[in-house]
């Protein structure tokens, strides 16, 4: 188990420096110059500039240089807002996260309820309306999704039947969060009771289940003492990926519904070439990725006994 464990750190930690790299990298072939917008700068304020923020030395050392300060937390201060990138993510995070948690939380609540029904149900009108569900969240995209549900919950309400419950954009009450929420989380609800579907209907013709049910045992028990644990393993196999597409999925959302979140600055940076911002957020967000899928692998032997955590 403790080898198993140091193993997939190493891993995790060999992923992250590769990630780095490849960020720095890709940052110096984006076409243009940060310091450059509608006029052209004098020589000497571009030379002060480069100067400053390092980018007048040569490739290799601002690489071991970068690397240097990444091991201690520092990614560098933006180009646009100059100020440290660590301090806004710091700050802005914290909405991206908040928002990302309760797509999180809806989309898993509401995926495994749906697929466990449909399953349970297979071939009836509840089955076909959670598939239905299904292919609506895998079909259309979340920005799409935000838009209409802007247009039909919360202009359209608000016009025709003078009912203000959903705010059309902004950040701050209970009634802010549902709209974005749902459109970001409505994927992976899809994704997960498709998966807990088809899961659940291979589990429930498994002999233990056949066995459990000749000894008398109520549907209630079987279903959460044998099915619904075991059915829930490819649940958890793809929380890792499912968490960091919320996550990351939190930048398009943000923008729609004007949510001032890390997005915001991850859009501008682009826009900016701002290279110390977009690689801060890209490295922030892969080892957020990182991070939940070494998590994943650790509970997934937690979860399934007949998982042996060894070499």
């Amino acid at each position: 188990m403790a080898r198993y464990i140091i193993k997939r750190i190493v891993y995790a930690m060999l992923t992250l420096f590769v990630l780095i790299s490849l960020v720095f990298f890709m940052m110096r072939l984006l076409p243009g110059d940060p310091f450059v917008g509608d006029k052209a700068l004098p020589e000497a304020t571009m030379a002060n500039l480069n100067a400053k923020y390092g980018l007048d030395k040569p490739l290799i050392i601002q690489y071991f240089t970068y690397m240097g300060n990444c091991l201690r937390g520092d990614l560098g201060i933006s180009l646009t807002y100059n100020r440290p990138v660590m301090d806004i993510v710091a700050e802005s995070f914290a909405v991206s996260a908040d928002l990302g948690i309760r797509a999180i939380i809806f989309a898993l609540i509401a995926g495994i309820l749906l697929g466990a029904v449909a399953a349970l149900q297979r071939g009836k009108a509840l089955d076909s309306f959670s598939m239905f569900i299904a292919m609506i969240g895998v079909s259309v995209p979340s920005f799409i999704l935000g838009a209409l549900l802007q247009y039909f919950l919360a202009l359209q309400l608000r016009m025709v039947f003078k009912i203000n419950w959903f705010p059309v954009q902004g950040w701050g009450t209970f009634a802010h969060t549902l709209l974005p929420a749902f459109a970001l989380g409505l994927g992976s609800l899809a994704t997960v009771s498709r998966l807990m579907r088809t899961s659940m209907l291979d589990v429930l013709g498994q002999d233990y289940i056949k066995t459990a049910k000749a000894k008398g045992l109520s549907q209630r028990k079987i279903l959460w003492r044998h099915a619904l644990r075991n059915s829930i393993m490819p649940v958890v196999t793809v929380m890792g990926p499912t968490v960091a597409s919320v996550m990351t999925g939190t930048f398009v959302i943000e923008s729609i519904f004007s949510v001032p979140g890390l997005g915001k600055y991850f859009v501008t940076s682009i826009k900016n070439l701002d290279y110390t911002m977009i690689g801060g957020t890209t490295i922030f967000y892969g080892a957020l990725l990182i991070a939940c899928t070494l998590a994943v692998d650790l509970l997934y032997g937690l979860i399934d006994p007949r998982v042996k955590l060894e070499e």
